[in-house]
């Protein structure tokens, strides 16, 4: 049997996984949340994206990586963005280069508050860390859209600790053996994926990769938008992604976009 073409999926995080981090500031953008996701890519797009990010990075003599962060600050490497007439010309190439590149975004973003009043009473002192939360979500969707195009899924994530790195794969081998981890609780409706599903459309394990790695700075670039979206609809990077049809959810029919698109989980 030929083996079917690949998606692969890119993810990045945003945010502190526990549940209890307090935030040591109020912050500006008024977020406080988890988020893990990036982009899908035909893997035979993925020389193009490459391609891409060389000619952007060489017009603009950047030699360290695209880090969202650093950019939306001006901070470190990309300081020199403080300078307003740089900034000017940076900004909208910088946006014209990920609206052309051959991606598709997804994720998966929980909001801290929410997340802890809905289920601390219930789960008392086990509650999940939300990275197995955001993992098992952004899997699932991510298998079922690459399904639904005749591909199977290939994963691949930021290292970002020992530990961290351990649990992601522990939560993708789980899926595989168990299926989602929270089936019964009102699940049903969402048609989970039973494991077999999981082991048909998910190839192997997830595999590690730096920043260093240009498919991974370009699914931080992402993921922020993504995650302001869940608090500001308006937020133009997230209104310019979905018009350009880089998000998931420009995809799908407005009323299977909360079971198969972008998940924003316990907000208000």
């Amino acid at each position: 049997m030929t083996p079917r073409p690949e998606y692969l999926l890119f993810i990045d995080d945003t945010g502190s996984r526990d549940p209890d981090h307090d935030l040591p500031q109020q912050r500006k953008d008024g977020m406080d949340c988890f988020g893990l996701g990036g982009f899908l890519i035909k893997e035979e797009d993925v020389d193009e994206l490459k391609e891409r990010y060389a000619v952007f990075c060489a017009a603009h003599n950047i030699t360290y990586p695209l880090h969202s962060h650093k950019i939306r600050g001006g901070r470190g490497d990309f300081g020199w963005l403080k300078n307003p007439e740089k900034a000017r010309i940076f900004f909208p190439e910088l946006d014209a280069f990920i609206l052309g590149l051959p991606v598709i975004g997804i994720a998966a973003v929980i909001d801290r508050p929410g997340y802890v009043l809905r289920y601390r009473e219930k789960y008392n002192e086990r509650l999940w860390l939300m990275c197995k939360t955001a993992y098992s979500i952004l899997i699932e969707r991510a298998a079922k859209f690459a399904d639904s195009e005749g591909r199977t899924l290939r994963v691949f994530f930021e290292e970002s600790g020992k530990h961290e790195d351990r649990d992601l794969i522990a939560y993708a081998k789980a899926v595989k053996a168990e299926g989602m981890p929270f089936a019964g609780e009102g699940a049903a409706a969402y048609e989970s994926l039973p494991p077999e599903e999981f082991r048909r459309i998910v190839m192997g394990e997830p595999k590690r990769r730096t920043k260093k790695a240009p498919m991974l700075q370009i699914a931080d670039l992402m993921l922020y938008p993504m995650a302001k979206g869940g608090y500001d609809p308006t937020y133009k990077p997230y209104v310019d992604l979905m018009q350009a049809g880089k998000l998931i959810d420009a995809l799908l029919r407005e009323e299977d976009r909360p079971n198969l698109g972008i998940k924003y989980s316990c907000f208000k």
